[in-house]
C-alpha cells in the first residue's frame, strides 16, 4: 500500500479556515498523541515554506527556547 501521508493531511485541511486550522493545531498539541505528530510536521512545513528569513530565524529562536525549557523541566 502506497500512502502519501503529506497529501492525505493536506487534503483533510484543504478547506479549513483560520479558526479550524488553529483548532487543529491546539487539539493536536493538547491531545499529546504521537499519531498527531506527522500532521503537525506537515503544518510546520507549510509555515516554514511561506516564511521569510527573519520569520524563520524567529521560529528557530522560539524553538531553541522551547527545547531548553522542555529539557529543563524533565
Amino acid at each position: 500500500m502506497n500512502l502519501n501521508l503529506r497529501k492525505a493531511i493536506l487534503s483533510n485541511i484543504a478547506t479549513n479556515d483560520q479558526d479550524q486550522l488553529e483548532a487543529t493545531i491546539v487539539d493536536a498539541i493538547q491531545a499529546g498523541e504521537e499519531k498527531m505528530l506527522p500532521g503537525l510536521g506537515v503544518l510546520f512545513e507549510l509555515i516554514w515554506q511561506q516564511s521569510d528569513e527573519q520569520e524563520k530565524q524567529e521560529m528557530i529562536d522560539a524553538l531553541e527556547q522551547g527545547v531548553k525549557q522542555a529539557t529543563n523541566t524533565q
